[in-house]
């Protein structure tokens, strides 16, 4: 006998639901949202409770309100949980454990006054996770799989003019959750839209909106099939035609740089359903991907739908945020990760101007763990299910000109269910691309796609020494997923960037990922895996985003803006120059696929010891995409001394809809004079006396040779070598990964407990030397470091000598000094590179210039705090009543607690400031890389332990804080 719960471990997709359809808003028909307060009950099993409460009648005051969209366990009903691959129940696929979180919601309504009494209607459920069964008024209409995508019932003939009972019993775990493996929280509930429409006689119920365009031409050819008979009018292009036809006239094409939309109607004998058409054209030809006959370069991001407060229930500002933030960026594309998104997403898309790989709801990465045995995409009784959500997908976005390519999913494995949905795919709508990282072979798939491939291996790719079957050497290349943006970095942006523009076949990538998945959490700020008790999690690896979880950029997206800008700068000679010498020229490269530069107006500046003294406008003649202009730059303005250097920006000519007039776009600076050498003359001699030895402005220990004070400056933690961060996640690496792991050597070679052994204070005719040895407990390595002051009398210079000792086969996190300064200490200001954070490999959007900030303003909050803040190419600084100049150029980083109190720190919220702002100055950093997922530095960003030498100059500003 079949259980009342059967269908919950069913591999089927469901029964009851309509066929997949196009999802539109209709100009005429009826629609109301039933979105808002829902009664709700949770039960632990999917049997706790019958199904009474989908009748009329049954009171369910007692019950708990939730809103819908929404997830349950974000509104204080259980909790949320975090795998990256692992399933969080017993792998025995379709069985789901008994403890499965069942949540009952309620909705009364009643049709509004004027809801036509003609006709049917069609209820609508646009997302729910992960299983739903439905009754309206009593009666089952069925159930459910497939948590992102649209599922319909024809309920017309149900539905009372008031009292209507809608009944919705949604499980967290069933055979489609063996589906849906995606690396993102388990949340549970009705997370998207719940809309009653009324489909009137003659509406139209499906339609495909074919609009190629023929770039030889410049013509538009469009066709609109549809299941019921009407007319097709696009009143721009004159075009009044019936369903079926075609009809070619000239248009201007659609593309992510140009998303020219037209606007039209369909209108059957029952219905008027608006148009956005784009007219574009998607192929391969001769190994690359072409729209509207130009290869095409992918900037993009993969995209999880996130609010740190509604899960995954987006309302559509954010969506619209994000898309601006997208734009705004640089950013052209975007991949899907690893689900449909809301169908309001895809209209941004298309206004806006994004290509999209629009990603099939399938992953069942868990299987990885017993070698894809049972994997349900190489078993055929799952076929119907992965065929069902591939039609639901194509179905529902098939109209949007912005989703170029279709993706089967995500880490599934291989087998012949992918095979199946990539031929039916194919069979429905050959006017896009087929992608599938995991078909090596490209056996199913129109691309060659990987993810974190080292540098290296996509330069052989990009040559052609890749290997591999004969079609996949003839096909164009993606990284699906690279740039692991987890924590601190992601590190070698610019690299992978250098790649793709080298090579045609390497038609650029996807940064994972947009945001961070943090949850809004009032112990934490915001919390990650393991943070509510689970037995299962991968801790804060769902933190692995360009922007934080409040939607602040990162680093990162500020630097990943800088990597793909599309306009590129070169100087030409004779600059750089010895100041005096005739203005050079600028060579200005439209990296654009499709717009020319009369988009952007050009500006220069030019500056003196990072002051702007002069600036203007920059002619710039027309340049299609491709082409390269030069363009002469004016005389440096007046006579100088300094360093000097021209600053070069591109900016939005006019308001566009994603951004105002004046919206930088490209820059790019050219040294001109040099900084002159720093000179501090050996003139003061050092004194002994009361336990202390001075030496001009400098008061230190006599026994240890400490640093005490600089005039009236007190120095409250002596300056001394520091080669210690608190590791990035790119730093730590991934548990799964072969390869070196340096943050996990760092801690085991001891380097966050470095022992400072004093060998000798000397005093000189004109310097205080310091010598010591700084090495780990344990080990016989170390660093001989020494210490030699010098002053004029009225400035105080370090130079610090570092000898390794012993064999060093692990790289320095960094190299330099810190010390401590009163608590009171505060602004700073310095010059150098800015305004934000950059590292050996991280430093592209570094702009030379003078920049003034807070301690507390240093910081980057990580959700999981690490290594953050340094600022590049510091000339000098000054804090707390000090100026501090360095030879050469230094990192410069501070803050309210020590290196060691941030690593220990697992949240924000567990950073206390102190009564120290500690401040490093240093001399090298180690790069950050990738390796938190993907790879580690470049051997060019390695801080390798060798002889240096490093001098900073210090002296008081009348400031003191």
């Amino acid at each position: 006998m079949r259980a009342a719960t059967d269908y919950v471990e069913d591999v089927a997709p469901g029964s009851g639901t309509l066929p997949p359809r196009a999802w539109y808003a209709s100009s005429d028909a009826a629609s109301l949202s039933l979105n808002g307060s829902w009664r709700f009950r949770l039960s632990p099993t999917a049997d706790a409770e019958d199904d009474a409460f989908a009748g009329p009648g049954f009171d369910a005051g007692h019950w708990a309100r939730i809103s819908v969209p929404g997830h349950w366990v974000l509104q204080g009903h259980g909790a949320p949980a975090y795998t990256n691959h692992l399933y969080p129940f017993p792998v025995d696929p379709p069985r789901v454990p008994t403890e499965n979180p069942t949540g009952d919601h309620l909705r009364l309504f009643d049709l509004p006054s004027d809801w036509p009494s003609d006709g049917g209607a069609v209820l609508r459920f646009d997302g729910v996770e992960s299983c739903a069964r439905v009754w309206l008024n009593g009666t089952d209409l069925g159930e459910f799989k497939g948590s992102r995508l649209p599922h319909e019932f024809a309920v017309g003939h149900l539905l009372r003019p008031e009292g209507n009972v809608l009944a919705v019993r949604v499980h967290q775990w069933s055979a489609g959750s063996y589906l849906e493996d995606q690396d993102q929280w388990w949340l549970p509930g009705i997370f998207r839209d719940v809309t009653l429409l009324h489909r009137p006689a003659g509406c139209a119920l499906d339609f495909f909106v074919h609009a190629s365009y023929d770039h030889t031409a410049g013509a538009g050819t469009l066709k609109v099939d549809s299941d019921v008979a009407g007319r097709v009018t696009v009143p721009a292009l004159g075009i009044d035609v019936p369903t079926g036809a075609s009809v070619t006239v000239p248009v201007e094409p659609w593309t992510a740089e140009t998303p020219r939309l037209y606007d039209g109607v369909l209108a059957t004998e029952g219905e008027r359903v608006p148009l956005r058409i784009g007219f574009r054209t998607v192929v391969v030809e001769d190994g690359l991907i072409e729209v509207n006959g130009r290869a095409i370069l992918f900037k993009g991001v993969n995209r999880h739908e996130w609010h740190p407060e509604q899960g995954r229930a987006l309302d559509r500002e954010t969506m619209r945020e994000d898309v601006l933030l997208m734009k705004r960026h640089n950013i052209n594309a975007v991949r899907t990760s690893h689900y449909p998104p809301h169908p309001a997403f895809l209209d941004l898309c298309d206004e806006l101007g994004l290509w999209v790989i629009d990603e099939c709801d399938l992953e069942t990465h868990g299987f990885v763990e017993q070698s894809w045995r049972d994997n349900p995409v190489d078993d055929e009784r799952w076929t119907p299910a992965l065929l069902d959500r591939a039609a639901r997908m194509v179905e529902r976005d098939k109209n949007h000109p912005s989703v170029v390519v279709w993706s089967l999913g995500n880490e599934a494995g291989t087998g012949r269910g992918l095979t199946a949905m990539a031929e039916w795919i194919h069979g429905r709508d050959s006017s896009r691309l087929v992608h599938y990282e995991g078909d090596r072979d490209c056996r199913d798939t129109d691309m060659y796609s990987r993810m974190y491939a080292v540098h290296e291996e996509v330069d052989r790719i990009g040559r052609g020494l890749d290997g591999g079957p004969l079609k996949r050497r003839r096909l164009p290349f993606v990284l699906c997923e690279y740039g692991h943006a987890m924590g601190n970095g992601p590190g070698g942006l610019a690299d992978y960037q250098r790649l793709f523009e080298t090579h045609d076949r390497v038609q650029g990538g996807f940064v994972w990922e947009w945001i961070d998945h943090g949850v809004k959490d009032e112990r934490h700020g915001f919390a990650y895996g393991g943070d509510f008790g689970e037995e299962l999690h991968d801790g804060n690896f769902v933190c692995d985003g360009l922007l934080f979880p409040d939607r602040t950029p990162s680093p990162g997206l500020v630097e990943y803006k800088k990597v793909i800008e599309p306009v590129r700068f070169e100087a030409r000679p004779p600059a750089p120059a010895e100041y005096g010498a005739g203005p050079g020229t600028v060579r200005i490269r439209n990296a654009h696929d499709f717009l020319d530069l009369t988009a952007l107006a050009f500006e220069w500046s030019y500056q003196v010891d990072g002051e702007t003294v002069a600036s203007g406008g920059l002619p710039v003649p027309r340049a299609a995409p491709g082409e390269s202009v030069e363009v002469k730059l004016p005389e440096p303005p007046g006579t100088r001394d300094g360093e000097t250097q021209w600053t070069v920006r591109a900016l939005l000519a006019s308001d566009t809809a994603w951004a105002p007039k004046g919206h930088p776009v490209a820059w790019a600076q050219f040294p001109v004079s040099a900084r002159p050498p720093l000179r501090v003359a050996r003139g003061a001699a050092p004194a002994r006396g009361d336990g202390r030895i001075t030496l001009g402005p400098g008061s230190f220990d006599a026994r240890t040779g400490a640093l005490l004070s600089i005039g009236a400056v007190e120095v409250t933690g002596p300056p001394r070598l520091d080669v210690w961060r608190a590791p990035t996640d790119n730093d730590d690496g991934a548990t799964w990964q072969s390869d070196v792991r340096y943050g996990l050597l760092w801690r085991t070679l001891g380097l966050q407990r470095m022992r400072h052994r004093l060998d000798s204070v000397e005093t000189g005719e004109d310097a205080l030397t310091v010598r010591t040895r700084v090495a780990p407990a344990g080990r016989e390595l170390g660093l001989a470091t020494v210490y030699r002051w010098t002053s004029d009398g009225e400035r105080l210079r370090l130079t610090v000598s570092v000898g390794p000792q012993g064999e060093w086969t692990v790289p320095l996190p960094r190299l330099g000094i810190r010390f401590g300064l009163s608590g009171a200490a505060d602004r700073v200001r310095w010059f150098g590179g800015g305004p934000g954070e950059a590292y050996p490999d991280t430093r592209s959007a570094s702009r030379l210039g003078r920049w003034e900030s807070t301690v507390d303003g240093l910081q980057t909050p990580y959700v999981r705090p690490q290594e953050n803040g340094a600022r590049a190419d510091v000339r000098w600084a000054e804090i707390g009543g000090l100026r501090i100049e360095g030879d050469p150029e230094f990192w410069l980083s501070g803050r309210r607690w020590t290196n060691e109190h941030l690593d220990a720190a697992r949240h924000l919220t567990d950073l206390i400031p102190g009564d120290t702002v500690w401040v490093n100055l240093d001399h090298a950093q180690h790069g950050i890389g990738s390796q938190s997922c993907g790879p580690g530095p470049l051997p060019r960003y390695f801080l390798w332990a060798a002889p240096a030498e490093f001098s900073f100059v210090f002296s008081e500003t009348a400031e003191r804080a």
